[in-house]
């Protein structure tokens, strides 16, 4: 087959030239049907000249309707429209010239109004037909070769997509897959027939098919497929040893056509994705617009994403601060790459360092600040509690008591489950510095009214994706043969995509009066070990034979479950079904900000004991989990 493949495209000259041949032959054709083949009647009434008038007639439409410039092994609807328009124009004008020169010019016609018309028809059909046999010669050959690596396969949606993604197939010379059947849920469409293919009813038949066909890939080809009906989809084709692709969303179409190369692969964030949330555009608009927002922990996955949607809303200045160079290198490449309109300002910088974070504020006064930095690796931390510290608990403040003197509208803090009943330092740290953020704010709002400030936190589980998560890991892991490493059979996670997450950071931000602490609806926690069973089978792969599974315990720190709430806090639900308050106790500003500014001299005494000691004194909730700060915890 591969030799279809390299068969140069034919120059554009070439198929003008065979358009020409056509349209000349069909005129004298029509000569010689109109004249009943009397050779002497035809020369009589010139049909050369005639015919050849005619062609160059014809080639002068083509010029500015460009019907020959379509690749006619991939002939489609458009051509075929543009040779109907070349014909049409051509006759039309034919008979304007016909008018003018019978009547002003001459007695005849240039072409007997029956030629044109017989001409007209024949050229027509003559024109689209051989580009319809060449692409059909095309696809025959290609489909009558047999390749051992051909992919026997099926596409799911026999509607608008579908075809459009079996016409991909079809137009791309290097495709190996052969489509034998379409599924779509549509009872009405059960056994008809599209692009000459038989269309099943659900993915029921997809066993028997695979049976009597051998059927190696399944594309899904639906627009807004339901997230569950995906799921049951692709837990069906899993258990069948089928593989799954799906067709991108039409703004991921490369030049709005779909080629086979934008087919990806089924991941594992497709089975874990749930249904699109519903933003409230308008009042997220009208918060972002014309503001100056400064984002924290910019070139982080939260960050960067949150950076991303921020910029449809058009703000005045997007202020993307960071500490690490190389990624925020790439943010500032993509944003002018990809978000050209956005005005962007790349600052490199630690929120810990008080003097530099003053700098910032006097110098592009944001009016909304996003504060995604932190350091969120449990194990990590725990062997490095002061960096926690400082950056989570004291970055925070220094940020938080600027914004007051800044007077920023908003300050949205981004926390995380992990802040929950804390068994780590990491979530510990978190926890502090949501307890001072909530203090400040209601401290401001009794005591100090003229700072209009809304402190508001958002407390969210994993993201998939995200740096250091479990999927990445376990996506490297099969890449090198194995084996996987879960650090325990019945640990479980909460699992949000970063769009998702950031949207959600979003409408938390407009909604918030100040105060609030806005747990996300995470969906069903998952457990890491079918998280991990499920990769291994999207990729191909057996688990045990070809991938194998090892547990390697708890490490320092680490929960088996996560939870959105902590013994002594509640809910209360908003508007929005995905977004709930916690309510949780009240902390007392004077006592909170003593408590954090304590941690300045404690660092200075470089005891690791004492400052994780002084966090359990903030957090009464945190108990440490197979950590070496559980001596700490038993001599309370």
């Amino acid at each position: 087959m591969n030799f279809l493949a390299r068969l140069k495209i034919l120059p554009r000259w070439i198929i003008a030239t065979l358009d020409s041949l056509i349209l000349f032959h069909c005129a004298l054709f029509g000569y010689l049907v109109r004249f009943n083949f009397e050779l002497a009647l035809i020369e009589q009434n010139d049909a050369v000249a005639g015919s050849f008038t005619f062609m160059i007639g014809g080639l002068l439409v083509m010029q500015n309707t460009r019907s020959y410039e379509g690749i006619v092994r991939h002939t489609g609807f458009k051509d075929g429209s543009n040779i109907f328009k070349t014909i049409l124009i051509n006759f039309v004008l034919f008979l304007f010239l016909n008018f003018f020169h019978g009547n002003f010019l001459n007695d005849r016609f240039l072409l007997p109004t029956s030629v044109l018309i017989i001409a007209s028809l024949s050229s027509l059909f003559m024109l689209i037909f051989y580009r319809l046999l060449v692409k059909e010669l095309f696809d025959y050959l290609k489909n009558g070769f047999i390749n051992r690596d051909q992919k026997v396969g099926v596409i799911f949606g026999a509607g608008e997509s579908g075809l459009i993604a079996q016409e991909a197939i079809k137009r791309d010379s290097n495709s190996k897959f052969n489509t034998i059947a379409f599924l779509d849920d549509d009872p009405k469409k059960e056994g008809k027939n599209i692009a000459g293919i038989r269309i099943y009813l659900g993915i029921e038949p997809l066993a028997k098919l695979k049976e009597q066909f051998g059927i190696t890939e399944l594309i899904i080809a639906v627009r807004d497929l339901d997230v569950k009906r995906k799921r049951e989809i692709i837990d069906e084709c899993l258990k069948l040893g089928i593989s799954v692709s799906i067709v991108p969303p039409v703004d991921q179409w490369i030049n709005g056509g779909l080629t086979v190369g934008a087919i990806r692969e089924i991941k594992i964030e497709d089975l874990l994705s749930r249904e699109p949330i519903i933003l409230d555009n308008p009042r997220i608009h009208e918060d972002l617009m014309g503001k100056v927002v400064l984002v924290t922990g910019a070139a982080g996955s939260i960050g960067s994403e949150l950076c991303r949607q921020i910029s449809h809303y058009h703000p005045k200045l997007l202020i993307m601060l960071d500490i690490a160079e190389s990624a925020l290198y790439d943010i500032e490449n993509e944003f002018k790459e990809n978000y050209p309109a956005c005005p962007i300002k790349i600052v490199l910088g630690d929120v810990r360092n008080k003097r530099k974070m003053k700098e910032i504020f006097k110098a592009f006064k944001p009016q909304v600040v996003f504060h995604a930095a932190a350091y969120k690796h449990v194990p990590m931390m725990e062997n490095y509690p002061e960096e926690a510290i400082q950056s989570n608990v004291i970055g925070t403040k220094i940020l938080a008591d600027l914004s007051v003197l800044a007077q920023v509208d908003k300050f949205v803090f981004v926390s995380t489950d992990k802040a929950v009943n804390p068994t780590n330092v990491m979530g510990a740290s978190k926890r502090a510095a949501e307890m001072y953020v909530q203090a400040l704010n209601d401290y401001l709002q009794v005591n100090h009214k003229k700072y209009h400030t809304k402190f508001i936190t958002t407390r969210f589980g994993n993201v998939l994706g995200s740096n250091g998560s479990v999927i990445p890991l376990f996506k490297k892991q099969i890449l090198h043969g194995g084996p996987i490493t879960v650090t325990h059979p019945e640990i479980t996670r909460f699992f949000m995509t970063i769009p998702e997450a950031c949207q959600l950071v979003l409408e938390a931000a407009v909604m918030g009066h100040g105060g609030e602490i806005y747990v996300f609806d995470m969906g069903e926690p998952v457990k890491i070990l079918d998280l991990a069973k499920k990769m291994i089978q999207l990729s191909g792969k057996k688990e045990e034979e070809d991938i194998k599974i090892t547990f390697t315990g708890l490490r320092e720190g680490e929960k088996l479950y996560e939870e959105l709430l902590n013994d002594f806090e509640t809910v209360k639900i908003t508007h929005h079904p995905k977004i709930k308050i916690a309510q949780v106790l009240p902390s007392a500003y004077h006592k909170i900000d003593g408590q954090v500014e304590l941690f300045q001299s404690i660092v200075l005494k470089n005891s690791e004991n004492e400052l994780v000691a002084h966090l359990k004194t903030i957090v009464p909730e945190f108990i440490s989990n197979s950590s070496r700060f559980e001596v700490l915890d038993r001599m309370n």
